[in-house]
């Protein structure tokens, strides 16, 4: 199993500061929400740890540092679910799912081996998209494409994944069909961060929480502490309900201060 470590880790674009000396461990069976205002640095964060832009600093995967993988073996380790969701190839959705299997020696999606065909089935079973697994891409709603493109992250089978708001244009069922997808990957060993607006999906589904502002962390720990009243003010600037539900303390962002 595959620790993710980041540490003084700092970015800029031009002079402008994005990433100022953050530094966190995650653990194998963990899944951390990351969470913060727009403009706080989470994308930035993802995308330096996927070697995406540049930065200054020291990201480790167990005891490797990324710098010193090749890009095939970083593809390998780390899954890497960007915002958007584009789909650009008029090819079936099981094809699209293939194409995760990229970095393992895939090269055509039309003849997979018997491994790399049951972990394309997995992963569309797991995001619910088997049932148009043969619809060209091109055809699919806006929510259809965030699952399909979750699902073609998940059949790389990575020991970490990274999902950059994988819940955003979800109807509340998928919302808690992807989260509970995502947690059941952490509980089987992997690192799981996962950016999000929604609060009440961080606290209900993840094991830890990290609070992002400016640039910088604020606040590193269990929900029902990264996500204290007190936090939420200052780094949201609203003042939550609270409340306590089948054991989770949830917080409800319910007015403007």
């Amino acid at each position: 199993m595959t620790g993710l470590g980041v540490d003084h880790l700092s970015l800029r674009y031009g002079s402008r500061l994005i990433l100022d000396d953050v530094s966190l461990q995650a653990n194998p069976r963990e899944m951390i929400a990351l969470v913060g205002p727009n403009g706080a640095g989470k994308t930035s964060l993802l995308r330096a740890i996927v070697g995406l832009v540049e930065a200054s600093g020291v990201i480790t995967l167990g005891d490797q540092q990324v710098s010193r993988l090749s890009a095939n073996q970083r593809a390998r380790r780390l899954g890497y679910l960007p915002q958007g969701h584009a789909l650009h190839w008029p090819i079936p959705v099981r094809d699209v799912v293939a194409l995760g299997r990229y970095p393992l020696g895939v090269r055509d999606p039309g003849r997979l081996s018997a491994p790399d065909q049951a972990a394309v089935d997995a992963a569309l079973r797991a995001t619910d998209t088997m049932q148009f697994c043969e619809r060209s891409a091109m055809a699919l709603s806006g929510g259809e494409r965030a699952r399909v493109a979750l699902a073609r992250v998940l059949a790389l089978e990575a020991p970490i994944l990274l999902a950059d708001e994988p819940t955003a244009s979800l109807d509340p069922r998928h919302q808690i069909e992807v989260m509970e997808c995502l947690a059941n990957i952490a509980r089987n060993g992997a690192v799981v961060i996962v950016v999000t607006h929604d609060l009440l999906l961080a606290a209900r589904y993840c094991d830890r929480v990290i609070v992002m502002a400016q640039g910088r962390i604020h606040a590193d720990g269990a929900p029902e502490t990264a996500l204290a009243a007190a936090v939420l003010s200052d780094v949201f600037q609203v003042s939550p309900a609270m409340f306590v539900h089948e054991g989770r303390t949830l917080a409800v962002p319910w007015r403007a201060v």
